[in-house]
């Protein structure tokens, strides 16, 4: 099953070294194909190199679309990271 959303960088410092970990390791487990589209680059959100390379700064908008039989479950996830921000604000 196909999922395509749309997610707001909303951390100050935008999608850094430490958000795309947090994104490779939620996603390490997930069956699902998934890419990141922002400012026409799109990249394997599964690739911190491929998340770094977007270069995504706050407020930016992400098209995110995953791919596969746990799709559901993926984006819940991932909308969850984003919109606390990564959990940063905890660290």
């Amino acid at each position: 099953m196909k999922q395509v959303f749309q997610v707001h960088v909303r951390n100050s410092m935008g999608l850094h070294t430490r958000p795309a970990t947090v994104i490779v390791k939620l996603l390490q487990d997930c069956k699902s194909n998934v890419l990141f589209t922002c400012k026409k680059e799109t990249v394997n959100a599964k690739s911190i190199l491929g998340i770094l390379m977007l270069a995504a700064t706050k407020n930016s908008k992400i098209i995110v679309t995953v791919d596969g039989g746990d799709a559901e479950e993926t984006k819940v996830k991932l909308i969850e990271a984003f919109e606390n921000k990564f959990w940063e604000e905890l660290a």
